[in-house]
């Protein structure tokens, strides 16, 4: 079954304020696992101590590529400690958008290091890895088919790939073996088009049908973000929790 889990960038200010007091309240909510994306000066022990005290899974950690590159071993490590299986690539910058082909080299050793360790690298998308091509198909795809299939997982935001122009159910058929996790989110557009993100239930994004589709294949973790809140992100994550649970109560096989 579908378990349901957080990306903690949707809570940043909150963690920065109390990090602590913030995961007991995601555990309150109903949240059953966490996606780190930073651990805000914490120990790999104090950390671990917090997940334990609230019952939490740590998911997975979203990683710089800089981080990545330079200080694989220490984040591997960290990520063992607090008991997190995968590590994820979120975000590639702006700047290092006009060499995949080097991008693509450093993440096949990731990748292998990883393996190694006994964890699993994932590489997590946006809309711009699709609206960019390389050999006349988006970058996304062409990523994907430089590392096998047993080394990089997909973590797909289905947000993204609807923002983007995309059909999310013909993304989650086409890489169904290979997602185990899913980013779980809601959007609107502003009047220039640019995307604002929204409670679940709140956007234009058809969620309810990504999630059917996801359910099918058995994504591992339904995690939830919004990437920025309007209202308070305790209770903007309280409110989405409320669709995931309406939904679940509408037969969707998730475990909330």
């Amino acid at each position: 079954m579908t378990r349901v889990g957080i990306q903690l960038f949707t809570l940043r200010d909150k963690l920065e304020q109390d990090f602590e007091g913030t995961l007991r309240k995601v555990a309150e909510l109903g949240y059953q696992g966490v996606e780190f994306a930073g651990f805000y000066g914490r120990t790999s022990e104090q950390v671990a101590a917090i997940l334990k005290e609230t019952g939490l899974v740590a998911i997975g950690s979203h990683t710089p590529y800089q981080l990545l590159r330079d200080q694989l071993d220490e984040v591997i490590e960290f990520n063992i400690a607090i008991g997190s299986k995968y590590i994820i690539l979120p975000y590639i910058a702006e700047e290092d958008r006009h060499r995949w082909s080097e991008i693509a080299e450093d993440m096949k050793k990731i990748a292998q290091r990883c393996e190694q360790k006994g964890l699993v690298f994932f590489y997590h998308n946006h809309d711009f890895e699709l609206l960019q091509h390389i050999e006349e198909q988006p970058v996304l795809d062409w990523l994907y088919e430089q590392i096998p299939a047993s080394q990089l997982k997909v973590e797909l935001d289905t947000c993204w790939v609807h923002h983007a122009g995309y059909d999310p159910l013909a993304y989650i058929d086409r890489y169904n073996s290979r997602i185990l996790l899913w980013h779980l989110k809601d959007m609107i557009k502003n009047e220039d088009g640019s995307p604002q993100t929204v409670e679940l239930g709140k956007g234009e994004v058809d969620n309810k049908a990504i999630a059917d589709a996801m359910l099918k294949i058995n994504v591992e973790w339904a995690i939830v973000e919004q990437d920025y809140c309007a209202n308070d992100q305790i209770e903007s994550v309280k409110t989405s929790m409320e669709w995931v649970k309406n939904y679940a109560k509408q037969g969707g096989n998730l475990d909330v």
